[in-house]
């Protein structure tokens, strides 16, 4: 990174697959820039991932544009070869990723401009680009803290494997594919209880067996620009994510229990909304992340806590972009294949 501020026109923060996407847009565009990343290297987030985690869409939809994934259309790739992907990704096009570095806060100028504050120094810039996702902070009821402390109590943002989890029962609250999922692997060596109410399943025949359809449908109609794309939009955003890749009747053929949603603790022990009691010695919250732009100074943001933008252009400062927020556009800005249109859109219209 260069070692004195103000040579920058865009700065970039993170360098998943919405920082890269961009990141290709701006070199196509010759445009000054740099891509500050956290981790140790592009994509390092998902290597922070739960060891077994797959991804929730096929390798056909899975690639960045300019540069094909390395794996049959029809597979589903760990998080692991995906993080690779993404680092041969910044190798080919060789983007300026500063890896190492955290941001810890951003200031635009009243006369235009931005300061980024990093552990490496302050860079001002004419644009920033801020590609650090939803998933910021881990997301767990106030009620948590009245758990048992004999209770181990886990975000699934923090489960690696079976191995970190002693004997006796679980549970794991939040049926969404997270939840589901880890839920499944573990019943193998534990007593499992999954709570909470399941939501929508996407058929794995849909992704494997006719992906073109699913993604024209997914990519193409549930769009804000449609009726029903914004309809989608609303219950997505309140109430989570549809199941993909796993369903009920796996969570059933698995041996697992299932019970209410989790209305609270009584006496330490989690008590569903029809006041059953849960017994667990770990529990694992798959209950999502809250985002975070509270290092943005004077940022307004919505009630769900994202910034006022349109299409991840900002509607308050000038030369300010997002990317990664959930439905910005469409039902695939929240996933690895719509990254690349939202950088291209946003590259286009950016001040």
């Amino acid at each position: 990174m260069k070692s004195r501020s103000g040579d920058f026109h865009t700065v970039v923060v993170g360098a998943c697959q919405c920082g890269l996407a961009m990141a290709r847009e701006l070199m196509l565009a010759h445009d000054d820039f740099v891509v500050l990343e956290a981790g140790a290297g592009p994509g390092s987030t998902w290597r922070s991932h739960w060891d077994s985690l797959e991804l929730f869409t096929p390798a056909s939809h899975d690639a960045l544009p300019g540069l094909e994934f390395p794996s049959r259309s029809g597979a589903f790739p760990t998080a692991v070869a995906f993080a690779d992907h993404l680092e041969e990704f910044a190798q080919h096009f060789a983007l300026p990723v500063e890896s190492g570095i955290t941001v810890d806060g951003l200031r635009h100028h009243p006369d235009g401009g931005f300061e980024t504050m990093t552990s490496a120094g302050t860079l001002t810039s004419a644009r920033v680009v801020v590609a650090t996702g939803a998933h910021r902070l881990p997301r767990l009821p106030a009620f948590s803290q009245e758990v048992s402390e004999h209770t181990v109590q886990i975000h699934s943002g923090a489960y690696r494997n079976p191995h970190m989890i002693a004997e006796g029962p679980v549970a794991v609250v939040g049926f969404g594919t997270s939840g589901a999922q880890i839920a499944i692997e573990l019943a193998a060596a534990h007593t499992v209880t999954l709570c909470g109410t399941p939501t929508p399943h996407v058929p794995e025949a849909a992704l494997r067996y006719a992906p073109w359809l699913y993604w024209f449908f997914a990519h193409r109609v549930l769009t804000r620009a449609t009726p029903l794309g914004r309809k989608v939009a609303g219950k997505i955003n309140g109430h989570g994510s549809p199941l993909i890749k796993v369903s009920a009747n796996d969570v059933q053929a698995s041996g697992i229990r299932t019970a209410a949603r989790i209305r609270g603790v009584r006496d330490g022990m989690l008590e569903t909304q029809d006041g059953v009691a849960v017994e667990a010695k770990t529990i694992i919250w798959a209950t999502g992340f809250d985002v975070d732009y509270s290092w943005i100074e004077d940022l307004q943001v919505d009630a769900d806590g994202h910034p006022l933008h349109q299409r991840g252009v900002s509607s308050q400062f000038d030369g300010l972009g997002f990317l990664g927020i959930p439905f910005q556009y469409g039902l695939t800005s929240g996933i690895i294949g719509g990254a690349g249109r939202d950088a291209h859109h946003l590259a286009a219209h950016m001040p």
